[in-house]
């Protein structure tokens, strides 16, 4: 009975909040977040005799359910879908519904065509006569779903579309797909942008993974060398302009890696805004190697409202030994959990560490020089607000710069990150990489 009275709870929140939680400051900002990020997406879907009534409500579904995960309208954004069988149907125009509400209404009308396979066409409809007329310019997404090889080519149209700048994911249902095909439609990696599943009944089961996938699109712009490949992140100390402001490098022995000597002259502040710009995904992965002496509390890292009060915040706590990460929430605006294993009291001793965070919608799981700590529930988030600061190196609760050594600090927008990451940047690590080594090259 206390779990369904929390899930009652939970839903009342939502219900409340849902209204407001995007404009909750008095001078009216948005919460900024993959729900806001401005965008041009459009689903390209198979609507051929091989996938028949049935299976197209089925994916009517899964397009109504990634959809509610979006803010509809002008400045956030535009869903347009084209289903395709012998020829292409602009089911719905980019721009044409400016409420979640009259989008999904549309999308539940669409009706099942019928007929052959020309994805190749569908893709080159897609590209002029939605894309090619949309005024805004911005992130651009294509999600082609089909259950069956091509009639035509799709080499050439996805091709052009790629050099249009739009971002092409392929989802292949079923065994009659062809690999080959679905990667020429995609971006590469194919790893990134293609996915499979059995039948139409299973793409509820890759529903979040395509939302966040379609999160990382929009709100990771930027990409960091990790490696023989790259990552879409946040390269905070780069964002930070920390190379400019510490003068002070030094060399982590014997693995050869830069650091800074961060004291307390330095003011280590940037306008989140520039370095968050539309706030960060679902799931991410935070990594950060310092070492450090101090013995109070400070805030390793940490974004602040206008009015400078925690959204989101790595806490160190010198006084009890124990890390503390703070995040939003849907119940009371903010959340914070503290992990208190008695291996986190080995980041006091004074020497290199790796703080290794994996942050998802559901919980926040703590890594220590690439070891499992502890993992701790979360209450759904919220995105955040962009007009104040971010900052790392501070004490609690102050504007003073706290003296540590900092060689990374860096944020994944890919969860799977959290896989690939080791901590060979510390000195005297010997971690080996878990699954799929030859496949992912270890990361630094």
């Amino acid at each position: 009975m206390k779990h369904v009275a929390y899930k009652m709870k939970l839903l009342q929140a939502f219900l409340i909040l849902s209204l407001h939680n995007y404009t909750s400051t008095g001078d009216g900002e948005i919460r900024s977040s993959c729900r806001t990020a401005p965008t041009d997406l459009v689903f390209i879907l198979d609507g051929s005799y091989s996938v028949g009534p049935e299976n197209f409500e089925i994916v009517k579904k899964w397009l109504v359910n990634i959809t509610k995960n979006f803010d509809i309208g002008p400045k956030f954004i535009q869903v347009g879908v084209v289903q395709y069988s012998d020829y292409p149907v602009l089911e719905i125009p980019l721009g044409s519904h400016d409420s979640l509400e009259n989008l999904i209404q549309a999308m539940e009308s669409i009706q099942y065509l019928g007929g052959n396979t020309r994805t190749g066409k569908a893709i080159q409809f897609a590209l002029d006569h939605l894309f090619a007329k949309s005024q805004r310019f911005l992130t651009k997404i294509a999600v082609v779903l089909t259950d069956g090889k091509s009639q035509d080519e799709v080499k050439d149209a996805a091709e052009a579309a790629r050099d249009s700048k739009i971002t092409m994911f392929a989802i292949g249902v079923g065994s009659e797909t062809e690999d080959a095909e679905l990667r020429a439609i995609a971006n590469k990696p194919s790893y990134t942008y293609v996915f499979y599943v059995e039948d139409y009944i299973a793409i509820s089961k890759i529903r979040e993974v395509i939302k966040q996938k379609l999160c990382e699109e929009s709100v990771c712009p930027t990409r960091i060398p990790v490696a023989a490949r790259d990552e879409k992140g946040f390269d905070i100390l780069l964002g930070l302009g920390v190379r400019k402001k510490v003068k002070k490098q030094i060399q982590v022995s014997p693995t050869k890696t830069k650091a800074y000597e961060v004291t307390s002259e330095f003011d280590l502040s940037e306008a989140t805004s520039n370095v968050f710009p539309e706030g960060l995904p679902p799931s991410y992965v935070f990594v950060s190697t310092q070492r450090f002496k101090v013995k109070k509390r400070w805030d390793l890292w940490r974004i602040l409202t206008i009015d400078g009060r925690p959204q989101i915040a790595v806490t160190i706590n010198g006084e009890d030994k124990t890390l503390l990460f703070t995040t939003t929430s849907i119940i009371n605006g903010t959340q914070v959990v503290t992990f208190t294993d008695p291996r986190v009291k080995t980041l006091f001793d004074g020497g290199w560490h790796q703080i290794r965070l994996l942050v998802t919608e559901d919980d926040v799981t703590l890594h220590i020089d690439d070891q499992p700590i502890e993992s701790k529930l979360l209450h759904p988030v919220l995105g955040i607000y962009i007009s104040g600061q971010t900052q790392i190196g501070k004490y609690f609760g102050k504007e003073e710069t706290v003296q540590f050594d900092v060689q990374k600090l860096r944020i994944y927008c890919d969860p799977e990150q959290n896989n690939r990451e080791t901590a060979c940047e510390i000195p005297g690590f010997n971690g080996e990489v878990g699954l799929n080594e030859d496949f992912y090259p270890h990361s630094t």
